[in-house]
């Protein structure tokens, strides 16, 4: 017994000199790395310190391996359709429908001078904070300052970090009221501190903004950050389509767009069966099929990818044109899910890297299903005589793995 009581107490010892050694090469580490970044972009010494003091890293936090985080690539994959299904559109739908007459004249505002619809702006503010309900609960200085120190995209969260201590120097809001998510976005519209800077605005005209409490400033904001990102009035987000066999699902993506007309001549509908207008994407449609062929297809215009600044995802973006549709008139996806999924992250970062040493661009190998590493599934099957999916499944990954 005495034997491992010392072998516990010496083990311990050792775990809490490591724990000190980190803490020292952490406190370092904001000293010689963060402290000159902060002055340069004017934060004064007594913020810095004052905003840092006693921090330690969170390790609670994901994504702190240079692998990606944990077994984040052995993660079962998930269907859009998981994240695209009808209660979750319509109950996100529902929420905006109560706050738009009640925010009516800022939500006018803001369409008039950004030109996006109030039905995006809603399903924006929804779907990153519940319209200011989520519980956003993370200490936004550690959480940056952990994923800058040993997260795996350090490069990212460093100018965010600063950033941050820019906003505390300015005095938007005080060092304890600063939250975030595990990822470090701030406020209502969930920006990252970089992007509060460059795009949050007053809304409400009391000379400061306020993307915590309110909801003027959130809305303002978020239409401000569309309009910058190049968002067109007048132009819808897309339209669900009826896809031909004849036509490739390999055309998908922002960078083969073509006019309505072409895809009218190519026998494209709308999903309804009503012919397709010019007035249901704009001037450029670009195929969108999140699933390939095992799912619903979809004309978007220019204005989707402006979504997709907000977040990459393109389920992200459907999402937020689906709800902006169905604020004003019902709605629901035609198109059915095929059975898709059976496979991880790892499976499909393992054809990625098939594909790119066969010189097809996938984007990045991230273990993440997007359009370009749809379109290159797609032009492999075409190449090599197997029916044209544009999507991963169990037989693809066993013949690229």
């Amino acid at each position: 017994m005495k034997r491992i009581v010392l072998f516990l107490a010496a083990a311990l010892a050792l775990s809490t000199e490591g724990a000190i050694a980190a803490d020292a090469a952490f406190s370092r580490w904001l000293e010689t790395e963060v402290w000159p970044a902060a002055q340069a972009s004017g934060v004064k010494r007594a913020t810095f310190e004052a905003a840092v003091a006693g921090l330690e890293p969170d390790l609670r936090l994901p994504d702190l391996k240079p692998t990606g985080g944990g077994n984040a690539f052995q993660a079962e994959f998930q269907s859009p359709a998981a994240y695209l299904a009808d209660n979750k559109l319509d109950g996100l739908a529902a929420g905006g429908r109560k706050r738009l007459s009640a925010n009516r004249a800022v939500l006018d505002r803001t369409a008039r001078a950004t030109g996006v619809p109030a039905g995006i702006l809603l399903a924006v503010w929804g779907k990153e904070s519940a319209f200011g309900a989520a519980k956003i609960e993370k200490d936004a200085v550690r959480t940056l300052a952990t994923q800058a120190y040993m997260g795996s995209r350090r490069a990212e969260f460093f100018p965010e970090l600063v950033a941050a201590l820019r906003i505390l120097e300015e005095e938007h809001i005080s060092r304890a009221a600063m939250k975030s998510s595990w990822a470090g976005a701030l406020g209502q519209p969930q920006f990252m501190p970089s992007k509060f800077l460059s795009d949050a605005v007053d809304g409400d005209g009391d000379g400061r903004r306020d993307i915590w409490n309110s909801v003027p400033d959130v809305i303002a904001s978020i239409g401000h950050f569309l309009r910058s990102r190049g968002w067109k009035a007048g132009v819808p987000w897309g339209v669900e389509v009826r896809l031909p066999a004849a036509v490739p699902c390999s055309l998908e993506g922002p960078d083969q767009g073509q006019p309505p007309s072409a895809w009218i001549r190519a026998g494209v509908t709308r999903a309804d069966g009503r012919p397709l207008a010019a007035a249901d994407v704009g001037p450029v449609g670009h195929l969108l099929m999140p699933a390939g062929r095992m799912g619903p297809a979809f004309l978007v215009s220019d204005n989707f990818y402006v979504l997709k600044a907000y977040n990459e995802s393109d389920v992200y973006a459907l999402t937020i044109g689906l709800v902006g549709d169905r604020l004003t008139k019902a709605g629901t996806i035609r198109g059915g899910w095929g059975k898709v999924g059976g496979f991880s992250r790892s499976d499909v970062r393992a054809v990625q890297r098939r594909l790119e040493g066969m010189g097809h661009d996938v984007g990045t190998a991230d273990g993440l299903v997007g359009f370009r590493t749809r379109v290159a599934i797609g032009r492999w099957q075409a190449n090599n005589g197997l029916a044209v999916t544009c999507y991963p499944d169990k037989a693809v990954i066993s013949a690229l793995r």
